[in-house]
């Protein structure tokens, strides 16, 4: 249980490890947090104790690092869940489900997915709450402090405007700026402003502009107006450059191994095309949000063992 103050104190604690271990990291080291290593996971920097970051789906069970293998709990999907109208209920999944995560060595949980349900044929409809932005804003809240209770991140996801499966790796969602923050934007800013620690960049274009290089949606909105200062990842596959992402505020490109990140990174910081203190940004980023998760030497408890 916390003592009064004890937030604020772990908070710097956090802090004060993020800036020292990011003053002993080596340019190449800086750069390889800020991409995949392989499908599923965040290389750490283990001369510096930085630990492996590893994330895995949602939303309504934990996936594990195999789309073949292994056993977790299904629970019901968001939409069914929705039908309860009850965020305590939701909390409530949404910690067992941190516990799942904690049982298969996960730190991310690539959920809640809080898009609204806009289309009849929408695709992924079954893994959105709502139609309804009050209500989605209302349980995205909930599932989300629901996961991070147990010192798992919850990836707030797909950001945004991503509605629709049809072509939804090139579609651009064209939405004019009161309806994107009344309805589209709702669910996000509800789970952000609560304290949620990662959100994934969407697919699609939001009118013109790819999600995961738009410096509007991901800075001026995200962190700007919303205070967010966790990692912003791409959907797999979703990042389209080196430079603009990185500008933008895309903090991590996944999955591994990079094709904008690694080399392509380093070589635009050679070639001064990107400045270091761009690097460090997103770097610190990232060790902030390997310090908020039990992955972390700061963590107040270690992962629980797997079931026998």
């Amino acid at each position: 249980m916390e003592t009064p103050g004890s937030g604020a104190q772990r908070s710097d604690r956090i802090e004060s490890w993020v800036s020292s271990t990011l003053s002993r990291l080596s340019r190449e080291e800086k750069v390889s947090l800020l991409a995949g290593a392989d499908s599923w996971s965040v290389s750490g920097v283990e001369r510096v104790a930085v630990p492996r970051l590893v994330m895995s789906d949602g939303p309504n069970g934990v996936r594990g690092t195999s789309f073949v293998s292994g056993r977790s709990v299904c629970f019901p999907c968001a939409a069914a869940l929705a039908a309860a109208w009850d965020p305590d209920l939701v909390r409530e999944v949404g910690a067992a489900l941190g516990r799942e995560a904690r049982r298969a060595g996960v730190q991310v949980l690539l959920a809640p997915t809080v898009n609204l349900h806009r289309n009849l044929l929408g695709g992924r409809n079954f893994e959105s709450f709502s139609e309804d932005p009050e209500l989605a804003s209302q349980l995205a809240s909930a599932y989300m402090a629901g996961v991070q209770s147990t010192g798992v991140a919850a990836c707030v996801k797909h950001f945004a405007g991503n509605e629709s499966e049809f072509q939804r790796h090139t579609i651009s969602s064209e939405v004019d700026e009161r309806t994107l923050r009344e309805l589209y934007l709702a669910p996000f800013e509800a789970a952000v402003t609560q304290g949620a620690w990662c959100v994934m960049a969407a697919y699609n274009r939001l009118n013109g502009i790819h999600a995961s290089q738009h410096h509007w949606l991901l800075t001026r909105i995200l962190r700007e107006e919303w205070g967010f200062d966790g990692v912003v990842v791409s959907d797999w596959l979703a990042t389209r450059s080196t430079v603009e992402a990185l500008e933008a505020g895309l903090d991590v490109e996944m999955p591994g191994p990079p094709r904008h990140r690694g080399p392509a990174l380093l070589e635009a910081l050679e070639g001064g095309t990107v400045t270091e203190d761009l690097i460090d940004r997103s770097a610190r980023r990232v060790l902030r949000l390997a310090a908020r998760t039990w992955a972390s030497p700061l963590a107040a408890a270690p992962p629980e063992p797997p079931p026998g």
